[in-house]
This record gives structure tokens, C-alpha cells and sequence, in this order.
């Protein structure tokens, strides 16, 4: 059940290049490991995390869920418009359709560990990290910026959950599934194959509308790290 970082920042399937988003990753390292290694992930895989700061992460990234739905809607919009391969809507389409069973999910959990959500109030982190999504959902906004931040979003679980799964863990019995849900092998294929519709959009576009993707890519993950600092308890 492993999905390391070396397959992210390995080589593109297709003929061996590096893309884009490999080269973002060595350059930006250090602050792609801050939102993929963050000490809240990192204390559910030492099996230190306190309950607590899960059960305000699981109520917030609720929120989070349901503000993601209409994002990835104007991605397939976009995708429909814009892209020049057709199979782009189908990885786009189990992603959305995906999120029916998420929802579902953290209304589970929620109720296992004793979350109202109806109770939950966004923090700011959660409400400037949806406004985002939200100016991301602009007609303005290009594809390949789109789908570089729909990439990242997913990406970042990926790497840290599958984080909480590997050799050597002390993920507790209870927050298994947690990460299985995100840290599967199967999810980290779908991020891969998000990661190839990026760098193939990436690497057909200007360079102005690559710096601007890099700039959207580097704002998710400081939004992430902000979302992941949300789980921290009051003193």
C-alpha cells in the first residue's frame, strides 16, 4: 500500500520527459513536503494524534467537501471546452462521482466519533480556502490552471495519508480507514493520471500561462498546510 513521493516527482509515462509538474516538485520541494508532511498527519501516523484535533479536522474538511463538488463541475465544464483528448472528462467524471460516496463518508465517521456537522462552524483557513476554489471556477481561469490545482488538492491527501499506511506506522485501528480512503493504491493511480492531464496541458501552453499555474499550484499548498493547521486545539 505504497504511493511515495519518488512517484510523483518520477518521469512522465508517455515518452519518458519530464513535465512540468516533476520539475515543480524538485524545485518547490521543501514546500511540497510542509503540506504533504504536516505534524498533524504525521502524529496519526505515529499514533500520538489527539482525537480531539481529528474529530475538528473531520467537521471542517466536511465543509471543505461540498465546496469542492462545483469546483470539479467547472473543471469538466472547462475539460469539455478546452481539452484536445476527450479521456480527460472520463478521469474527471469518476473524481465528481466519487464524491457522493466522500460525503457519505465523512457523515459516517462523523457520527462515529460524535461530529455534529450540522454544528460546524468554517473557520477562516476553510472559508478563504473555498473562496479560492471559487475564484478558480471563473471563466477567466484557464483549463491547464484549473486542473494543475484540481491535481494538487488531490494530490497532497494522497501523498499524506498513504504516508500514515506505510512500513513502519502506528496508525490507530480507528483512523485506518481514514487513510485508506485516500492513501490507497487506487487513488494514487487516479492522482497520477490527473498529474499526466496536467503535464500535458502544461507543457502545450504559453509560458505566461505556466507561471500562472505554478503560482495556483504553490497557493494550494500553502491553503493546505493553513486547512491541515486548522486541526490544532486551542491553548
Amino acid at each position: 500500500m505504497e504511493a511515495k513521493s519518488s512517484q510523483m516527482v518520477g518521469k512522465t509515462n508517455d515518452n519518458n520527459k519530464v513535465g512540468v509538474i516533476e520539475t515543480w516538485l524538485r524545485k518547490h520541494r521543501l514546500i511540497f513536503t510542509g503540506a504533504t508532511r504536516h505534524p498533524f498527519t504525521l502524529s496519526i501516523r505515529d499514533g500520538t494524534v489527539d482525537f480531539k484535533s481529528f474529530k475538528k479536522w473531520l467537521g471542517q474538511d466536511y465543509i471543505f467537501v461540498r465546496a469542492f463538488v462545483p469546483f470539479i463541475a467547472s473543471v469538466l465544464v472547462k475539460a469539455s471546452k478546452e481539452s484536445d483528448d476527450s479521456s480527460d472528462i472520463e478521469v474527471i467524471l469518476s473524481g465528481m462521482a466519487s464524491l457522493n460516496d466522500e460525503i457519505a463518508w465523512f457523515k459516517k465517521e462523523a457520527s462515529r466519533f460524535g461530529v455534529s456537522l450540522t454544528s460546524v462552524v468554517p473557520q477562516k483557513a476553510n472559508v478563504d480556502y473555498c473562496r479560492f476554489l471559487e475564484s478558480l471556477m471563473s471563466s477567466e481561469v484557464e483549463y491547464p490552471v484549473a486542473m494543475t490545482a484540481f491535481w494538487a488538492i488531490e494530490a497532497v491527501y494522497q501523498e499524506s495519508f498513504a504516508h500514515c499506511l506505510e512500513e513502519g506506522s502506528k496508525t490507530a485501528e480507528e483512523l485506518k480507514e481514514t487513510c485508506q480512503r485516500w492513501g490507497n493504491e487506487g487513488f494514487g493511480r487516479y492522482c497520477q493520471s490527473l498529474q499526466n492531464i496536467a503535464n500535458r496541458c502544461l507543457e502545450k501552453a504559453p509560458d505566461d500561462l505556466v507561471s500562472k499555474a505554478e503560482v495556483v499550484f504553490l497557493r494550494v499548498l500553502e491553503h493546505e498546510v493553513e486547512f491541515w493547521n486548522l486541526s490544532r486545539l486551542e491553548a
